[in-house]
């Protein structure tokens, strides 16, 4: 689903895998991964081969397992396939590769992934789950998610640096899901009362992305003026000097 930053010259935000894994058990992992991220690229396996896999399985996991109501099963496939992230990150480094494509592949699919997922929970309420404000929410979160997304991509490409995080990021909507999801599934296994959790985690995300959105509109908006100001006062600042200099050019001739 994506490579580090280091490896693929990424600046999106995190990964799915690295939203999951703390940094100590993600260096355990990435001693696990590495002979098998060697063994790949021997056998001819691209990085962005494992990023397109990881994003099968996580597409797979949510939209085979969600609908269907079996969030337990459906969150396991899924954070298995979110050891791709180390994987793919592993083998760009170890062949020393930075990559401007393998970071536009990364956050595209992350994108994809995220819509998967919660489509996921969406198609589950519009359909067993039967309950047509939660399929609502679901489609909030799909959606917010997105936007969110490219608001810091939009504001980016202007120029401007949107110096903000925001309350609820990817990262945190994911684990926030997932976690739930999972905890949710223990349901069908006997637990009592703990289905609720899902519900009440998507509303969670629904009100931090409305909220994460509106940081940064705010900051883009913020920034966006100071940014024109400092343009208007640096085009008064060059004006003056030329107005100076063809003064002083008249002097001279005058002389």
């Amino acid at each position: 689903m994506g490579q580090s930053a280091a490896s693929r010259g990424r600046t999106a935000t995190p990964t799915l895998g690295k939203a999951m894994l703390n940094k100590y058990a993600r260096a355990f992992f990435t001693r696990v991964l590495t002979p098998f991220a060697a063994f790949l690229i021997r056998r001819g396996v691209s990085p962005d081969t494992v990023t397109l896999l990881g994003t099968a399985g996580v597409i797979a996991g949510a939209l085979v397992f969600y609908p269907r109501g079996e969030f337990f099963w459906g969150t396991i496939v899924i954070t298995l396939f979110v050891f791709s992230d180390l994987v793919d990150g592993n083998m760009a480094r170890q062949l020393g590769r930075t990559s401007r494509w393998g970071a536009f592949l990364d956050s595209t699919l992350d994108r994809v992934a995220d819509g998967a997922i919660f489509g996921g929970f969406a198609l589950w309420y519009a359909g067993h789950g039967d309950d047509n404000a939660l399929c609502a929410v679901s489609i909030f979160c799909l959606a917010s998610g997105q936007v969110v997304s490219y608001t810091k991509a939009r504001g980016e490409s202007i120029g401007l640096p949107v110096a903000v995080n925001g309350l609820v990021e990817r990262a945190e909507r994911l684990v926030i899901s997932l976690v739930a999801a999972g905890l949710s599934g223990l349901h069908a296994f006997g637990v009592p009362g703990i289905q609720v959790l899902l519900p009440i985690a998507l509303w969670i995300v629904a009100v931090g992305s409305l909220v994460t959105l509106i940081q940064r509109v705010v900051t883009v908006r913020r920034e966006s003026a100071e940014a024109e100001q400092a343009a208007e006062v640096t085009d008064v600042a060059e004006r003056a000097d030329e107005t100076q200099g063809s003064g002083a050019r008249g002097s001279e001739a005058a002389k």
